[in-house]
């Protein structure tokens, strides 16, 4: 991978952080147990440490590049609309949590899945914005 790291690949890369994330919530938080769990959580683990150290370099090799300075702008507005998002499903799975409509763990599953499909949609209308250069 000699080829250029582009911003457009760096908010991609949030999707797998993200389904991470929720790989190891259920991990930690579920409540039942079968023999198969334990190959799926070793699993989880060898990929996130060759994920991490893959991506370290590509890291370290994006902040020597020049930004493009649109993609850069973009991107702000994209976290701008993400947060929106973000604090009206927050609001939301708070709400049904008040009112008793579900529990703690459902709350927990709720938002890990809301930051999965927060970072698809960013990337998405981060992809959408700077393809039409907006």
């Amino acid at each position: 991978m000699n080829s250029k790291v582009t911003l457009k690949e760096m908010v991609a890369t949030k999707i797998i952080y993200a389904m991470l994330l929720v790989l190891y919530y259920w991990m930690w938080a579920r409540r039942d147990w079968h023999e198969y769990y334990m190959t799926i959580q070793n699993m989880v683990v060898v990929f996130t440490v060759i994920f991490f150290s893959l991506r370290a370099g590509r890291i370290i090799k994006f902040s020597k590049e020049e930004k493009d300075e649109l993609a850069v702008q973009n991107l702000r507005r994209t976290d701008a609309i993400a947060l929106k998002i973000m604090v009206v499903s927050t609001a939301a799975i708070a709400f049904a949590c008040a009112v008793s409509f579900i529990d703690g763990a459902l709350a927990g599953y709720a938002l890990v899945g809301m930051i999965l499909v927060l970072a698809i949609i960013r990337f998405i209308i981060f992809w959408v914005m700077d393809s039409k250069g907006i």
